[in-house]
């Protein structure tokens, strides 16, 4: 999906094995490297570097496409939200893996839909059909580690939506080769991040007695991670149950919410027009003023918060 972050890309890359074993040329689709992905870019180039030339741009695909190609779109089921929502149009024969709750918007008419709301990441669901299919797929360590960092970004490191499944796709991936310090090291951020999130939780507010809000009002590349490293820190507050982090990108606000226990950070969200998880989502909101986004945002919240009163 567009604005792609580690569960996006490790799921990639685990199709991308899959079709590797089964001796099938395969691409990723992948018109921007950002802030998320560079670590794991950069071990690419440095250990695999063959991955390189199998990720290639929209154009590109556009040019490789045709009646026998099929599209296998992860971690998103939104059209709008895909890396090439053009490329669907032009190919009709579309995989759909996901771990989102289905929204309005959808891809209809797949050959395959493998929606599980319940699930931790993508990462997880194709870590379980690679074990499905596991006489034929000969997973390389790089693509585990890959896999497995796409399952501790989506979890907060295990934290949040870790149920048996999870466990046990970490579990296949340990035992076919990714190595927990490793993967650990593809989230090392530099000292400057560091105190850029210091700033971020610093000009946090606390509202409605238990919601922790902050903003970043510029746009850098790496302002979309740091947004949503913070909503996971803001979490760590006595008496905070949910959290929001603005951050202005070049034509909307984005907005990363995080919640404990029952506290839904998804129906709030909805009402922006995002989506996500119970405890885990994020919202576009096609505005460029930051006070208004506040303000829809501490409307949406105000209204959940009169649906659960008892």
């Amino acid at each position: 999906h567009r604005v792609g972050d580690m569960d996006s890309l490790g799921s990639s890359i685990g199709i991308y094995g899959i079709a590797r074993s089964r001796g099938k040329k395969s691409y990723i689709v992948l018109n921007n490297v950002n802030h998320a992905l560079k670590n794991m870019y950069g071990r690419m180039k440095k250990e695999e570097s063959h991955y390189i030339e199998s990720i290639i741009t929209t154009e590109k695909a556009l040019e490789l496409a045709d009646q026998n190609t099929l599209i296998v779109v992860l971690d998103t089921h939104r059209k709008s939200y895909t890396e090439a929502p053009e490329l669907i149009d032009k190919i009709d024969k579309v995989v759909l893996i996901d771990h989102h709750r289905r929204s309005e918007e959808y891809i209809e008419n797949n050959l395959l839909d493998y929606i599980e709301p319940y699930a931790s990441s993508t990462c997880e669901l194709v870590a379980e059909l690679i074990q499905y299919m596991e006489d034929h797929i000969k997973l390389t360590k790089f693509e585990a580690d890959a896999l497995m960092a796409g399952i501790v970004v989506d979890t907060n490191s295990f934290t949040f939506k870790t149920g048996v499944r999870t466990f046990e796709a970490a579990a296949f991936l340990k035992r076919r080769g990714a190595d927990n310090v490793e993967v650990k090291e593809l989230f090392n951020e530099s000292i400057e991040f560091m105190k850029k999130k210091t700033e971020i939780i610093e000009r946090s507010e606390i509202v409605f007695d238990d919601v922790a809000v902050s903003y970043i009002d510029e746009t850098t590349e790496d302002s979309n991670v740091a947004a949503a490293q913070c909503a996971d820190e803001l979490l760590t507050i006595k008496d905070v149950n949910m959290s929001f982090v603005l951050v202005r990108n070049k034509e909307y606000i984005n907005i990363s919410g995080r919640s404990v226990g029952d506290m839904n950070v998804q129906v709030i969200l909805e009402r922006l027009g995002g989506g996500g998880h119970l405890n885990m989502a994020g919202a576009q909101v096609q505005t460029d003023d930051m006070e208004e986004a506040k303000a829809r945002l501490y409307e949406a919240i105000a209204q959940y918060k009169k649906e659960i009163k008892p």
